[in-house]
């Protein structure tokens, strides 16, 4: 069984936020989290992972279009420092560069209202940020296999 595994994908206003099914599998988003500041988004993010029994915290990293830090990853940086200050997990940073494009275009194409898209928008690209982030490591696991089977 596989801790479960709360997403962040950090905001100046909101933080959208997702959880992982306890098999590792799937994503679900949660209730967007509306900031206030750095001690209670903190003390909140404390409170989800406790709920959730979360074993590890992803924040989604907003890097360039090269890879490169943004003023935007490093306030990113900063929070998982003092995210990892206070829990009892590892916290680890996952590039997010597309997820928010891709959620756009998500809400864009099934055609709700342009208010809906932008109070879904955060829990979608959390969404996609964590998937994608299971999706990797179900790979990882599969090469593994494949790699053990080699031998």
């Amino acid at each position: 069984m596989h801790a479960r595994i709360l997403a962040i994908d950090f905001g100046m206003k909101r933080m959208g936020l997702a959880i992982s099914d306890a098999l590792g599998i799937t994503a679900q988003g949660l209730q967007t989290l509306q900031r206030t500041n750095m001690e209670n988004d903190v003390r909140e993010i404390q409170k989800l992972v406790e709920e959730y029994s979360a074993g590890r915290v992803l924040l989604g990293n907003p890097l360039g279009h090269g890879g490169n830090e943004t003023a935007m990853s490093q306030r990113v940086a900063a929070f998982a420092e003092k995210l990892r200050r206070k829990l009892n997990c590892p916290v680890e940073l996952w590039d997010e560069r597309l997820t928010s494009v891709e959620a756009n275009r998500m809400l864009r194409d099934s055609g709700i209202g342009l208010e809906k898209r932008k109070r879904a928008v955060d829990r979608v690209a959390v969404t996609l940020l964590l998937q994608s982030y299971l999706d990797y490591q179900a790979g990882e696991i599969d090469r593994h296999r494949e790699i053990g089977a080699d031998h």
